[in-house]
């Protein structure tokens, strides 16, 4: 197989060449040869053991990349370097590929993300993964569809929540939307940290951003915030909820009903039954009997004349 230098083989070829050295199913080799007219690449493949290769196969296919790179304008496509990052067993030099990618304008692939953020995880090294899709989405390289929730999800088992919220809020400024399983998974980190507000917040934004979230987890902050004094807050939720979508269920209103008992809003409380009944969430007898109850042994606050 014989390309010239001066017009140089497709990427895709390229591709094909650089992954079978990593898989270990061939070696190649390159020798420059002349001829009258310009100097050409003779590419010969020779099948090579799999344990010979096994210890050099990366610097094989990093060497064919490095000289054919030199004859396709320096620009190789996006799977080249997916291949040779995921080579990589130390992902320092496959972060460092990926900066190269973008000093030459190749852009980001979800697969690429995939791969370092894996890798740097793999390693314990979440806080870093999470540093360099900062970067990443700063630079604008950061592919809009990319989903970062085995971050998150990592972040919040570490319980670097932090680091977690920080992560969401950056990409989502830059317009890498996160996933509505992304969403839950640093509300649920959230809450489980006692950090009502943040939760709230996070709920609240996806919402608007028609970004609609199941019912148990929405169910459970409502509960929340029903349980610091904050049902007012909860009940415009519900309403937002609502208007985006999400199909309300009858703890929603129990939960809320109970949240107005104990704050002494008995009217609050009345206009919610009468709601859920008029949507058909009929409850049995005794559950009702108890909302009533509540609601009948409920007093407004005292107001106060000056």
């Amino acid at each position: 197989m014989i390309f010239s230098s001066s017009i140089g083989p497709p990427p895709l070829t390229l591709f094909a060449m650089i992954t079978p050295l990593l898989n270990g199913w061939h070696g190649l080799l390159l020798s420059p040869t002349v001829s009258r007219n310009s100097p050409r690449f003779s590419l010969s493949w020779h099948p090579i053991p799999a344990l010979v290769l096994k210890a050099g196969k990366l610097d094989d296919a990093s060497l064919a990349f490095e000289t054919m790179r030199k004859l396709i304008d320096g620009r190789p496509i996006v799977a080249v370097y997916n291949v040779l990052i995921h080579g990589e067993r130390k992902f320092d030099e496959g972060v460092k590929m990926a900066y190269e990618m973008i000093d030459l304008g190749c852009r980001f692939s979800s697969v690429t993300c995939e791969i370092l953020v894996d890798g740097l995880c793999r390693e314990e090294r979440s806080l870093e993964a999470c540093e360099l899709l900062i970067d990443f989405s700063r630079k604008g390289a950061l592919p809009s569809n990319f989903d970062f929730y085995i971050l998150v999800d990592k972040l919040c088992g570490k319980r670097n929540i932090g680091a977690a919220l920080e992560l969401l809020n950056e990409l989502w400024r830059n317009g890498n939307v996160p996933s509505v399983i992304s969403c839950i998974t640093l509300i649920e980190g959230l809450r489980k940290l006692r950090k009502i507000e943040e939760a709230f917040r996070l709920m609240e934004r996806m919402l608007k951003e028609s970004i609609i979230s199941d019912i148990v987890t929405f169910n459970y902050l409502l509960q929340d915030l029903c349980n610091v004094g904050r049902t007012v807050d909860a009940d415009k939720l519900r309403l937002l909820a609502s208007s985006k979508g999400l199909e309300l269920d009858d703890m929603t209103y129990y939960t809320l009903v109970y949240g107005y008992t104990r704050e002494g809003k008995r009217k609050e409380g009345e206009v919610l039954v009468d709601e859920m009944l008029d949507r058909e969430f009929i409850p049995d007898l005794a559950t009702y009997n108890r909302l009533m109850d509540g609601l009948s042994k409920s007093r407004s606050p005292p107001k106060h004349h000056f």
